[in-house]
């Protein structure tokens, strides 16, 4: 076992990401059924739908699982409360300062893990006494980070600054992609948009259509003077394209951006005005799969590839 499996238990040192609107009790208890680590996305859920959802996640698995919760949340005080009251085990946090949080999560025996998407932020992270690192590249979906480094180069350098299990994210999808990260340095891989097309998640039918229709450069990184997403285009995306070309104030993108724009798109299924946030991995996925599925094809095409290299004659 490396550090990922032994630092939350797991089989496959496999995350399913905290997604918005995609990622609930029932993608995470089947994530976490197969192997892997299961997260519930609190980013979406008000304070009761998050502690309902993590009492259905405790009934339909005995497996270890986790909660992602942006740091950004209005209501953050009363998310981890209820974290602490229920008895979670592991946080993934993002979209925020890690030095926050993460004492007061360390005290009550949680596992702290945050996201990061550049080596100044790793090492805040590392200084504030997290347990591992989430390195989130350009191509990840969802919030991302405004230097557009990609995987590939974030992950060693990541490498070179903190001394923590290092999980790679954004562009993953594959056992191929999988060991491509661990090459680089990575401990574990946490993969997203494949899980957002699983029969398990909570994404609406539309919004998976759209990812499996996806082509190349279909998503691009936008807000980025607001919260940087990468969405993917529609008639809402590109509103924000023109704005900000236009030069647009925060104030401006805000009020376009609006309440409630990823609930309109993702979960209920409107395709036109709805924020579609999903990743460039988006243009390799073709159907719609159970997790338990996909956690045994990338484990087992990680393996193949991995002895494949190692029999190559060079």
């Amino acid at each position: 076992m490396n550090s990922v499996q032994k630092l939350f238990g797991i089989k496959y040192p496999i995350i399913q990401a905290g997604m918005v609107w995609c990622s609930g009790w029932r993608l995470a208890a089947a994530v976490s059924n197969a192997g892997g680590l299961g997260l519930i996305g609190a980013g979406s859920m008000y304070p009761e739908v998050l502690r309902e959802h993590i009492r259905k996640c405790k009934q339909a698995t005995q497996q270890p699982f986790g909660v992602n919760i942006p740091l950004l949340y209005p209501d953050i005080d009363q998310l981890m409360e209820i974290l602490v009251a229920e008895g979670i085990k592991i946080v993934f946090t993002s979209a925020g300062n890690p030095a926050t949080w993460t004492p007061f999560l360390k005290e009550k025996g949680i596992i702290v893990v945050h996201v990061v998407a550049n080596t100044k932020f790793a090492i805040k992270a590392a200084e504030s006494g997290v347990d591992a690192i989430v390195a989130e590249g350009f191509e990840a979906g969802g919030h991302n980070g405004r230097e557009e480094t990609t995987t590939m180069c974030l992950v060693p350098m990541l490498k070179e600054v903190v001394n923590l299990p290092i999980i790679a994210a954004g562009g993953i999808a594959s056992g191929k992609s999988m060991l491509a990260a661990f090459a680089l340095g990575a401990d574990g891989v946490q993969i997203g948009s494949r899980f957002a097309v699983t029969e398990e998640s909570s994404a609406h039918e539309n919004f998976k259509k759209a990812i499996l229709n996806a082509k190349e450069g279909d998503t691009k990184l936008r807000l980025k003077s607001l919260v940087p997403v990468r969405l993917l285009e529609n008639e809402f995306a590109l509103k924000v394209a023109e704005a900000e070309q236009a030069g647009a104030s925060r104030t401006e993108l805000a009020t376009l951006l609006g309440r409630a724009r990823a609930k309109k798109g993702m979960f209920e299924g409107d395709m036109k005005e709805g924020e579609l946030e999903i990743g460039q991995v988006s243009a390799m996925l073709d159907r719609v799969q159970p997790a338990a599925e996909i956690l045994n094809e990338i484990w087992t095409e990680f393996l193949f590839e991995k002895q494949r290299l190692a029999d190559l004659k060079l």
